[in-house]
């Protein structure tokens, strides 16, 4: 793309650019599944946190590169299609033999988590500050320096929390690599403990069949590997095949919750400058909004992924509860907007922005709960088909298709639509939309409600013990 802006290949056809276009866009799936789905895998008891806190920066991204070109290349809009091709490539090439699965357990890796979360909040709150500040004042090149240097300090310091997480390590191996030198002197003293067999050791071993992060189902004290004739009725929490997965009434229930959340919360960040636009507000105010939309995003991505986790760690409340809190006040801020009052935008995509990051965060984390995670890269990228399926049907269905006919029968002349009119009924649709995934979710929090008080939440409470 950047060498046919530039002029240095042909100019290509409309299918040549799309396909483009396709490429570059799902480069964002790999990154996307390669961390999450390690992330889950390193840290099961904390997954809504550090699925909020990957999601999160991920929502973040867009403020951040916007910062890094309107300081080394504004005025150049070419060279921000250079930088997306090659910034994200060398960060990806030179990190990637870091992105480990480690299979660590425990609640001792909940106050570094609790660290990189501060981080993430920080960096999150100073972007704010800096999209509104240059709303209001002019900023020089000097002051943008300062502005970007204090932000890679901002990114760069979650290595102080590692490197202190590994001193602990380092430690702790230290001293269990001495009680277990003395445990084995101890026991050369009084004579080496009876071997057991396979068959005892597996009699031993607590049900496997109730454990989410399991990836072989052992039937209690059977001793023996299940066959695929034993898999045929899975339980949930279990490890489903992609298949199994989309044989069950949870998958469509939660693709169907998403479709209507992420759907309609697509269908509004793709619209908000049209919107800004119809309703009176400047360019600079839509472009604010646009940018302070990242910062909802986080909002949601971050702050649904800790609260779930808190709450079911806590009370053992079930996830899917929070996608119907969300998708309830999503609902409310379609509302908000359809209404055109002074206002009403800032206020609503606020709510919209903040939920449909929440629906992010949730999703993949009960899906991993639900499906277990052995095929978990593939079941949550299959239900979130559900956003691109939701925001062309609501886009253009809805929203494209109710501006062109408001905008064809006004008397201006221009092919625009100007008033609240433009928008309304469109927002009134996604907002019954949004109350109809409530209901679609609450359905699936009565499904689940007993597997998370019975199983998942039983687990936490055994781990921080």
């Amino acid at each position: 793309m950047w060498l046919s802006v530039t002029g240095r290949v042909p100019r290509p056809p409309p299918a040549l650019m799309c396909l483009y276009m396709l490429l570059a866009a799902h480069a964002q799936t790999f990154f996307n599944t390669a961390n999450v789905v390690t992330a889950v895998e390193n840290f099961p008891d904390s997954r809504g946190t550090v699925i909020g806190i990957m999601k999160g920066f991920l929502g973040l991204s867009g403020a951040i590169l916007i910062q890094i070109y309107q300081t080394m290349f504004d005025g150049n809009p070419s060279s921000f299609i250079l930088m997306l091709a090659l910034l994200p490539t060398f960060l990806t090439l030179l990190l990637m033999p870091y992105v480990k699965v480690h299979h660590r357990n425990g609640g001792s890796e909940k106050k570094f988590l609790d660290a990189f979360s501060l981080i993430a909040v920080t960096v999150a709150g100073y972007l704010m500050l800096v999209i509104i500040g240059e709303c209001v004042l002019r900023i020089g090149s000097v002051a943008r320096i300062l502005i970007l240097a204090a932000l890679m300090m901002m990114l760069v310091s979650p290595a102080a929390v590692v490197i202190k997480a590994r001193m602990i390590e380092a430690k702790a191996l230290g001293e269990s690599s001495c009680h277990e030198r003395t445990r084995l002197m101890e026991d050369n003293l009084e004579g080496a403990p009876e071997e057991r067999t396979y068959d005892q050791v597996a009699a031993d071993r607590p049900c496997a069949q109730h454990d989410p992060t399991a990836p072989n189902k052992l039937a209690c004290g059977s001793g023996h590997e299940p066959s695929s004739g034993d898999l045929i009725l899975l339980q949930r929490g279990e490890n489903f095949s992609i298949t199994q997965a989309m044989s069950t009434c949870d998958f469509w229930l939660l693709f169907l919750a998403m479709a209507c959340g992420m759907g309609s919360g697509l269908a509004t960040v793709n619209n908000i400058s049209q919107i800004g636009g119809s309703l009176g507000y400047t360019s600079l105010e839509t472009s604010t909004l646009v940018s302070l939309w990242s910062i909802w995003n986080f909002l949601g991505r971050f702050g649904s992924g800790y609260i779930s986790d808190y709450f079911l760690r806590r009370k053992g409340w079930a996830r899917p509860l929070f996608i119907a809190l969300t998708l309830a006040v999503m609902s409310v801020g379609h509302a908000v907007i359809s209404t055109g009052l002074p206002g009403s935008l800032y206020v609503g995509s606020v709510l919209v922005g903040i939920c449909y990051g929440s629906q992010w965060s949730l999703m993949p984390s009960i899906t991993s709960e639900l499906f277990g995670l052995l095929h978990f890269g593939t079941i949550f990228n299959t239900i979130a088909i559900a956003s691109p399926f939701g925001s062309y049907i609501l886009s253009v269905r809805v929203v494209g298709y109710i501006y062109d006919k408001e905008a064809s029968t006004s008397s201006s002349g221009i092919h625009d639509c100007i008033g609240h009119r433009c928008f309304m009924l469109s927002f009134l649709i996604m907002a019954s939309v949004s109350l109809f995934g409530t209901i679609v979710a609450l359905i699936l929090f009565g499904r689940t409600r007993r597997f998370y008080e019975q199983v998942i939440y039983p687990k936490l409470q055994s781990c921080v013990q």
